[in-house]
């Protein structure tokens, strides 16, 4: 299976090709302004009503035009005809009195179409606001092509000293003194449908397709996600991260201001145990006055380890509270719930050692070595304002400490750390006997930069024999990765954690991928997860990691026939999540802020010999949604569709049938149903296969002595079954078991007493086509015969 899994890495690039080509084609990759759907104030938009709402346009007395009701609509089945017009803006208007409000925003549209073949071949029109007196605004705008329909559309926002008393807004094509001397130029014919007036809500829901099908890089496109620091627990990495969403706001042209960071006082964990499907866990209230801690203001850069204390394990969050502090919450699983046993920062100026008046408190670094001792590595900064290059190349602002045995405790005082042009992110890991304390190299603190060490941005690393270091220049080893703007083109700060997973070690890193795409390659400091693998040297260096949009393979595949949550993603399209339970429960999330067209997706589903169904558990929001399932390719064919059909408003399973699906896929979910609202929220999927349902018991007897072994075949209709029982004392077949029927035999033990144990009953059967089995253990009990 190892040696397939490069084969499938090739696959996956070139279906990305094939999928990223085909989404342009079909004008699935659009990158709509972030809005949420607030209503419509415009009566009778789409002129369903006939002309209800709707006058011609009169604001000067020249303006003059004929309205009539036609079915030639863009949607629907009404839209409205303007003839003989006598101005550039007489066109249908309607007023807005009451509706609008200074100093708001607000987003418009409008559906146009010309098709006088005399008239040029592309005009631009205008939905246009007339406050009254000769006060006009251009609200949107479009350049539409003759004998088609054309998009009309802008944002907008009323000037606070406006008066808003007799607001109209009406269609007009761009103004001329003259416009009866070209009538076919200015003074057309035209249709128009669905126009649109609706106060513009900020949504952070990322709408651009933000990472392409068959990428591994960045883990996430639904948000953002910084400083990511990885923890192994039972087969599944964790990572934790700076929540950089938190301060996402985009305005009305898409675009966030940039990213401070002063408001962040959640963190957010994603979870994978394949490396490519990653489930969202949310965020963790950490900090502020509705967090855990609300002593403390932010929560950045999260770092987790666990260890049993008391007797039970119980996992262990550190976070820094800006550059001043670090603090630490407790957990009962790498998901919480979480609580604050401490009551008060951890890391502070009054720690022994932790401070020297100018070095950051911040970005801690946790790790618990293989004889349950914990140490914390933590700070940064530490610029004099001196430009000497002592201070710019070796500011020893970092440092270690050991941690308590209860984990929120210190022992002794901190030791400091000179890792070779330092500033920030200092994380270890352990391999081979050896210990590794990498950190972000700074971008210059005034003096001459050393050409002996780091690159400035960069990730460096040390190696020492011992957790404490010494952590010395005379330990520097070199760099593991470079500043991410070498590879994306989008530089900012670095940081880093190590895992090993099944047996290969792991390499995480933040960079701006995300945010680039969202603005077509401006960046405003939001930061996405990223993942490469981490191989070494002979000698145990490190061999260089570079940045890419590829990746990791994926390790496994996907069991699609356990309960698969929802938003457990690999690739996906303008969808969101939402908490479903309190913000320090056990998070429970769901998809939503589901559009027409919105879709994700699962990598490699491994379907064995053939799936039969799938099942997903919903809350619909608006009649006549459905769920589109494709295989291997966002537009391949449909194979089934989930009709969306329960009770509006109440979550409820619906399901669809499914044949002939079998092997390893990619599965795309696409959701479809009325443009313009919300349509459903998705808990989780599930895919049925064929089963057996074999019942069995056993009986020891002395007569013999022997046991008895019984298996009866219990649904599947007239489905033949075949059923082998294997025991201690030999093996009987029983052909073609009847569902209702019940075979028995006696195994002959040939011994004085029957010891107790357990016998194997191996059920095969073809279903639909597809060959299926089970397994049951039968126990029997031990009898003493002489």
């Amino acid at each position: 299976m190892e040696q397939q899994r490069p084969q499938r890495s090739g696959r996956r690039r070139a279906a990305v090709l094939a999928a990223v080509g085909a989404l342009v084609a079909a004008g699935l990759a659009a990158t709509p302004v972030a809005t949420a759907a607030e209503p419509n104030l415009v009566t009778n938009p789409g002129f369903e009503d006939g002309l209800t709402g709707w006058t011609v346009n009169s604001g000067n007395a020249t303006d003059g035009a004929a309205l009539a009701p036609t079915a030639d609509a863009y949607s629907g089945t009404g839209a409205v005809r303007v003839t003989n017009r006598k101005t550039t803006g007489s066109g249908p208007a309607q007023d807005l009195a009451g509706k609008v409000q200074a100093g708001k925003t607000y987003t418009v549209t409008a559906r146009v179409k010309y098709d006088n073949p005399d008239s040029p071949a592309t005009k631009q029109f205008f939905v246009t606001m007339h406050y009254g007196g000769s006060t006009y605004t251009n609200l949107g705008t479009g350049t539409t092509p003759r004998g088609q329909w054309g998009l009309l559309q802008g944002t907008f926002t009323i000037p606070a000293a406006q008066g808003v008393a007799t607001p109209r807004i009406f269609v007009e094509t761009p103004w001329t003194a003259d416009p009866a001397a070209a009538p076919a130029v200015h003074l057309m014919d035209f249709t128009v449908d669905d126009v649109t007036l609706r106060e513009f809500t900020p949504s952070t829901t990322i709408e651009v397709l933000g990472k392409n099908p068959g990428e591994g890089n960045p883990l996430i496109s639904h948000k953002f996600g910084a400083d990511g620091n990885a923890f192994v627990h039972d087969g599944r990495v964790y990572v934790y991260m700076t929540n950089d969403t938190q301060v996402y706001n985009p305005g009305p042209d898409g675009t966030s201001p940039t990213n401070t960071y002063g408001g962040i006082n959640t963190i957010t964990v994603i979870s994978s145990d394949d490396l490519v499907n990653w489930t969202d866990h949310g965020e963790i209230p950490v900090a502020g006055p509705n967090g855990l801690a609300p002593y403390a203001s932010q929560s950045w850069a999260p770092a987790v380890e666990s260890r049993v204390v008391d007797g039970k394990e119980q996992f262990f969050l550190y976070f820094a509270n800006n550059g001043a502090a670090t603090g630490v919450l407790v957990g009962d699983s790498p998901l919480g719930p979480w609580r604050d046993e401490r009551g008060s920062l951890l890391i502070t100026s009054q720690t022994p050692g932790a401070s020297d008046g100018r070095n950051w408190l911040f970005d801690p670094g946790v790790f618990v070595d293989d004889d349950g001792q914990g140490y914390l590595y933590f700070g940064g900064g530490g610029n004099d304002g001196s430009n000497s290059a002592e201070n710019t190349n070796h500011p020893k602002s970092t440092r270690v400490i050991k941690l308590g045995d209860d984990m929120i405790s210190t022992e002794g005082a901190a030791e400091t750390i000179d890792a070779p042009l330092m500033f920030e992110a200092g994380h270890v890991f352990k391999r081979d006997g050896k210990y590794y304390y990498s950190y972000s190299s700074n971008f210059g603190f005034g003096g001459p930069i050393d050409p002996n060490g780091p690159p400035t941005g960069a990730i460096a690393y040390l190696m020492a024999d011992n957790p404490m270091g010494p952590w010395t220049p005379a330990n520097y080893a070199g760099v593991i990765f470079k500043n991410p703007g070498v590879y994306f083109g989008a530089g900012g700060n670095n940081h880093q954690s190590v895992f090993e997973l099944g047996g290969e070690h792991y390499f995480t890193y933040h960079a701006q991928t995300l945010n680039r795409r969202i603005t077509g390659g401006a960046t405003q400091g939001f930061r996405s997860p990223h993942i490469a693998k981490l191989e070494f040297n002979a000698d145990g260096t490190v061999k260089e990691v570079l940045g890419t949009f590829d990746g990791v393979e994926q390790i496994r595949d996907l069991d699609p026939y356990r309960k698969v949550e929802a938003e457990t993603i690999a690739w996906q399209q303008g969808l969101a999540t939402k908490r479903l339970n309190a913000p320090n429960d056990v998070p429970q999330l769901a998809l939503h802020d589901v559009d027409n067209g919105d879709w994700t997706s699962l990598s490699s589903a491994d379907f064995g010999s053939g799936a039969t169904g799938v099942s997903a558990r919903v809350k619909p929001l608006t009649a006549g949604t459905a769920i589109q399932v494709r295989l291997d390719d966002r537009a391949g064919p449909v194979v089934t569709t989930i009709p969306v059909d329960a009770p509006i408003g109440e979550w409820a399973d619906v399901e669809a049938g499914l044949d002939g699906v079998s092997g390893v896929h990619d599965v795309y979910f696409t959701f479809v149903g009325p443009d313009g609202k919300d349509l459903v929220e998705v808990d989780s999927w599930q895919f049925a296969k064929p089963s057996l349902k074999v019942a069995g018991s056993a009986d020891t007897r002395c007569a013999g002595p022997h046991v008895k072994l019984t298996v009866h075949v219990t649904d599947h209709e007239s489905v033949p079954v075949d059923i082998t029982v294997e025991t201690p004392y030999g093996a009987k077949s029983f052909d073609d078991v009847r569902p209702g029927k019940t075979r028995s035999h006696p195994f002959n033990t040939r011994q004085s007493s029957i010891t107790a144990g357990t016998a194997t009953a191996t059920a095969t059967a073809t279903i639909d086509g597809h060959p299926v089995s089970t397994t049951l253990s039968i126990p029997y009990e031990a009898r003493t015969c002489r």
